[in-house]
């Protein structure tokens, strides 16, 4: 065997015509008009609420008794007369001004609760027993004791709001805080944040999911305390609320007039939900890439 060099064999050179895009068929198909529309959420909740509605009016007409289940027809032009009159309006304000008392109250007393027990172990000991004893216990039980504290008036009513919105903020928020990861902490602790500062630029951005939670599930069970104590003793301030309005008409037997203070209470609902607290969400979770 020689030790000659070998040369590789040469590869011939292969050119070849670009391709027109044509050729690669669709790489991006526009949206067709139906599924723009499905895609916007506010669209297919109006199409839920229509069924809802359809179903309501379908229901009713079979069953034929407005005094147990009035149509939707009527409860809609109850809710309209309601309007109309003023009535309605009233005491929507009535029911609403008491109610952000309440609920202002509510988020500030469980703030004071949740920064005490975030930065002390007995602050935590102190929350975690306060939840135990009060929590479970319903916030209308508290009525009588109320009433003898406050009278029978606003105070009473804001009292058992109070009581209904602090747990529910507190623990979300509390349990928010311990879910902080500790790079985060760390971080903090590093650029020498301590006390109110370390919350409020640490430990509140990073569990704000939990808080904004915590704010919602406060806000509904304020508006089932708020409509169940006006049912109950209902005038405050010289004028009753929403809970008022539908016990009145429930004694009346205008049992379209009671499903009309429902309905009341149900698109004030939608309208923080889907106004004040999506906006919220969207400016803060979403936008800091924390909720998809």
């Amino acid at each position: 065997m020689t030790n000659s060099a070998i040369v590789p064999s040469g590869r011939p050179e292969i050119l070849r015509e670009p391709i027109a895009s044509e050729a690669f068929g669709i790489v991006q198909k526009p949206l067709s008009t139906w599924e723009r529309i499905t895609n916007v959420g506010a669209v297919r909740k109006f199409v839920l609420l229509v069924l809802l509605a359809a179903a309501w009016q379908i229901y009713a007409s079979q069953l034929n008794n407005p005094l147990l289940f009035p149509t939707f027809g009527s409860t809609i032009h109850a809710f309209v007369k309601g309007f109309a009159s003023g009535e309605l309006v009233t005491k929507s304000l009535t029911s609403l001004s008491v109610l952000v008392k309440g609920y202002a109250a509510g988020i500030a007393c469980a703030a004071v609760l949740t920064m005490v027990a975030i930065t002390t172990r007995i602050g935590t000991d102190l929350l975690e027993l306060l939840t135990s004893m009060f929590n479970p216990l319903p916030a209308i039980a508290l009525l009588p004791l109320a009433l003898i504290w406050f009278g029978l008036g606003e105070g009473s009513i804001i009292f058992v709001i109070i009581h209904s919105v602090l747990w529910a903020v507190a623990l979300n928020t509390h349990s928010g805080f311990l879910s902080v990861s500790n790079t985060l902490r760390m971080v903090g602790r590093n650029y020498g944040l301590r006390g109110l500062p370390y919350v409020i630029r640490i430990l509140i951005p990073a569990a704000f999911p939990s808080i904004l939670t915590g704010l919602k599930i406060g806000w509904a069970f304020a508006w089932r305390t708020l409509i169940a104590a006006e049912l109950v003793f209902g005038v405050s301030s010289g004028s009753g609320g929403l809970g008022w309005y539908i016990y009145e008409n429930k004694n009346e037997l205008e049992i379209p007039a009671v499903f009309a203070g429902l309905f009341t209470v149900i698109v004030i609902g939608l309208i923080v939900e889907n106004v004040i607290f999506r906006t919220l969400e969207t400016r803060t979770v979403r936008k800091w890439g924390m909720q998809n």
